[in-house]
Order: C-alpha cells, then sequence, then structure tokens
C-alpha cells in the first residue's frame, strides 16, 4: 500500500457500543457488508476496550495515595487529559504497577529537566498511555468513564484475521497528528497505516464512526456508510 495515493475510506456508523455487545456481532452487523478482500477493517483502540469490559465508571475508581501525589506531576498536554487525573493515574497504577509509574515519574522528571520529554510514558508502556480519561468523550455514558488501552491488541487482531479472512488493525489515534496502530494483521505496513489515519477520519467527538475500513484499489472521497 502507498500512503501517497489518493484512498477511499468508509468510516462506518454504529449505535452507541457497550460492553453488552460483542466483537463478532458487531464485525457481522457493522463490517461483513462493506468489507472485502483486500480491504483494511480499522477499529478504534477504545471501542476495542469497552467491548472487553475495560470502561470504568470514574465513581468506581479508588484513588490510593501514590496516584493522589502524582496526578498533579504529569505535564499538561494538547491532545487530552492523558493521566493528569487521579482516576486515570489510579489506573496506570492498576495496569503496570506502583513502582513502574513511580520510576517513570522519577526518570521522567529528571530527563524533563533536562529538555527531554516523553520519558514518562515510554517508561510507563503503552498500556499507560493509551488510557482515556473521564469527561473526554462527549458520548454517554463514557463521558464519565476512564476507558483503558484494549488488552493484547495483537492476539484480538490475529484471531479475527483467522476467522474473517481480512486484515484488521487496531488504532489509537488523536486529533492533532498522533496516530499508533497498537495490533494490525499480517501483510499491513504500520508505518503506512499510521501515514494513512494521521488526520484521524473516525474522529473524537459524537461521529459515532469508530470503524474505517480501508479500500482495496478504490479511490475517492471518504463516504460514511449506516445500516439501514
Amino acid at each position: 500500500m502507498n500512503s501517497k495515493k489518493k484512498i477511499k475510506r468508509y468510516l462506518v456508523k454504529t449505535h452507541i457500543i457497550t460492553e453488552k455487545d460483542n466483537l463478532d456481532g458487531i464485525i457481522r452487523i457493522y463490517v461483513l457488508p462493506f468489507a472485502g478482500k483486500g480491504d483494511i477493517v480499522v477499529f478504534s483502540e477504545s471501542i476495542v476496550a469497552i467491548l472487553q469490559g475495560r470502561a470504568i465508571p470514574e465513581k468506581n475508581i479508588k484513588i490510593g495515595l501514590l496516584a493522589k501525589f502524582l496526578w498533579s506531576k504529569v505535564r499538561k498536554v494538547p491532545y487530552g487529559v492523558g493521566l493528569r487525573s487521579p482516576a486515570t493515574m489510579q489506573c496506570a497504577i492498576n495496569e503496570a504497577g506502583a513502582f513502574r509509574i513511580l520510576m517513570a515519574a522519577i526518570i521522567g522528571g529528571i530527563t524533563r529537566f533536562f529538555g527531554r520529554r516523553g520519558d514518562f510514558y515510554r517508561i510507563a508502556g503503552k498500556d499507560a498511555a493509551m488510557i482515556d480519561a473521564a469527561h473526554t468523550s462527549p458520548v454517554p455514558p463514557f463521558d464519565q468513564y476512564v476507558v483503558m488501552g484494549p488488552k493484547n491488541p495483537q492476539d484480538v487482531v490475529n484471531k479475527l484475521s483467522e476467522r474473517y479472512k481480512l486484515k484488521f488493525a487496531i488504532m489509537d489515534i488523536n486529533d492533532i497528528g498522533g496516530s499508533w496502530a497498537v495490533g494490525f494483521s499480517e501483510g499491513i505496513d504500520k508505518r503506512c497505516i499510521e501515514n494513512l489515519m494521521r488526520d484521524n477520519p473516525m474522529g473524537q467527538g459524537k461521529e459515532l464512526t469508530p470503524i474505517c475500513i480501508i479500500k482495496d484499489g478504490i479511490y475517492g472521497k471518504d463516504e460514511i456508510k449506516q445500516i439501514s
């Protein structure tokens, strides 16, 4: 796939997906009617996490002393809250362990003093970096939830590829050019698909288009598909 080519992307509009749904059901309803051989099916990482039951009501998160101490030390970033809240910091501690998060904070603080940024998340790990804070999604009820990153995204993609004979990718994308494939089928060029999705066509708001189908050999403007 050449990322410089014009491509056609189908943005698939869904209902509000919750943990009561399941990924196979979502694929049967929203993917199979539109996807064909050679296409790439992209899922937002938050939808996969929600289907795995990894969206947690903020009110149910018990904040420990370490999270209360560390959250305010996290640098403000332009693309979201990240771990700069007690609830998301506690979730990062739950995911990565208190020792790893503490080391990330100490080393990240030292290297930031010398002008180097990003070491906190590099040390804390991708699972911590993918946590979405409550009040960042405008879609109820998830405006009141902390959404973790998906668990074992590469394993999820491998199983889907084998089951449906399609190419899949799970991606973490933001509105300022951040684009990461956290799981992707064999044959997908990671750098290429990250470039293709860097403009975040699925959006960050109330679009309800958490699935993007990149068509093989079809070019043109993006198109929103909706099951009637």
